[in-house]
């Protein structure tokens, strides 16, 4: 992540959390990484397949499942179709532009958008279908669904793209807040009809997919502090979802559930976190940016669990799967816990580069990208 700071429109954006939380502690000996102690490994990750798709530098790309398919991306302009059984390259395209997002796909049409604000969409085999610049920088991947290819920008607009043409279907403004951080604000598609996303200012909400309105929105945590940067309070991670319940979490306030079809809130406890949250039936877990590791009753917000076993390691998004919690961390290690006690059950190094982006289940396989472009998956045991 770059330490810049810089004028985006009337707002004032940080291009970097780890520029908050260092250079406002005086002292970088603070976040000195927690050494890692032995494990006996009790959850095994075999490998089945891995392939290199490319670097995506200091940026956060999720790949995309669809179909038979894992949909990637690299910061130099590359696009791969990756088949999901076998680690064979489908197809390899480019873009003639550097990526700062990953892709968004609905397995018919991948959509990327470049650093200097062109989406360009590619068919079912990677060959160019159109491309349109939208005048801003995009740090959030694009939803594909319904028809529509939703773009969220970095100066608060939602655009809805034509799948087929690229033209404009609709056009959602948030405000602009005076102080935001830089990184991408997650969006969860739900029935290809709905996306349900965070705000800055502690808010998330859901919007429709068809027109770009506003469905609901709700606070879960509000500015306070007396500077602009103790005033961030930004839903910047996609929020998560299991049944009918939706989690959420934003930097310096709050983590929460409600209601997915009103947005009525059920709980929420003080908490701060950049990577969000992910959920079984019964919990939802959260590293904050400590990266200690919490875990919450989901029905009221108890707390069940914590461990500081990863403190400072910059662990990133994390998957909740079977009885397991896992998530990765800046010096490639991929860690296990239990979900309902905690317990530090296993580790294995999947890279030397981060794993920032949260694992990925699917088809009784855990996918796992690093920043340094290794792709792989493994088979649970």
């Amino acid at each position: 992540m770059s330490h810049q700071v810089r004028w985006v429109g009337s707002a004032l954006v940080i291009g970097s959390l780890v520029f908050t939380l260092i250079g406002c502690s005086g002292s970088a000996r603070v976040r000195k990484p927690a050494e890692l102690t032995p494990v006996t490994n009790q959850f095994e990750m075999l490998p089945v397949w891995t392939t290199n798709v490319g670097s995506s530098e200091t940026f956060n790309f999720h790949p995309a499942v669809a179909g038979d398919g894992v949909y990637t991306a690299s910061h130099s302009g590359t696009v791969t179709k990756v088949d999901l059984a076998t680690g064979k390259k489908v197809w390899e395209a480019s873009v003639p532009e550097r990526l700062g997002i990953g892709p968004g796909t609905d397995g018919n049409i991948t959509v990327v958008v470049g650093i200097k604000g062109t989406v360009y969409a590619l068919n079912d085999t990677g060959k160019p279908l159109w491309n349109v610049n939208i005048a801003s920088e995009v740090l959030s991947e694009p939803v594909v669904a319904g028809g529509v290819v939703v773009i969220r920008t970095l100066d608060n607009r939602f655009l809805g793209l034509d799948t087929k043409t690229g033209a404009r279907k609709w056009i959602y403004q948030r405000p602009q807040a005076t102080l935001s951080l830089r990184v991408g604000y997650g969006m969860l598609p739900l029935n290809n009809e709905v996306v349900v996303t965070g705000f800055s200012g502690g808010r998330f909400g859901m919007i429709a997919i068809a027109n770009g309105g506003l469905i609901w929105e709700t606070p879960i945590s509000f500015p306070k502090g007396f500077s602009e940067i103790e005033r961030l309070n930004d839903v910047t991670a996609k929020p998560s979802l299991e049944g009918d319940i939706v989690c959420a979490v934003s930097y310096q306030g709050r983590i929460g559930c409600g209601q997915v079809r009103t947005g009525n809130l059920i709980w929420y406890k003080d908490f701060s976190s950049y990577t969000g949250t992910s959920q079984s039936a019964e919990l939802v877990f959260s590293a904050n940016e400590k990266s200690q590791i919490s875990a919450f009753a989901t029905k009221d917000g108890t707390p069940v669990w914590e461990s500081t076993k990863l403190t400072f390691r910059d662990v990133g998004e994390s998957l909740a799967v079977g009885r397991v919690v896992l998530m990765g961390d800046a010096e490639g290690y991929v860690h296990t816990f239990t979900q309902a006690k905690g317990d530090y059950i296993s580790r294995f190094r999947h890279d030397s580069s981060p794993i920032s982006a949260a694992p990925i289940a699917v088809g009784g396989l855990i996918l796992i990208q690093s920043q340094g472009g290794k792709l792989a998956a493994y088979s649970p045991k």
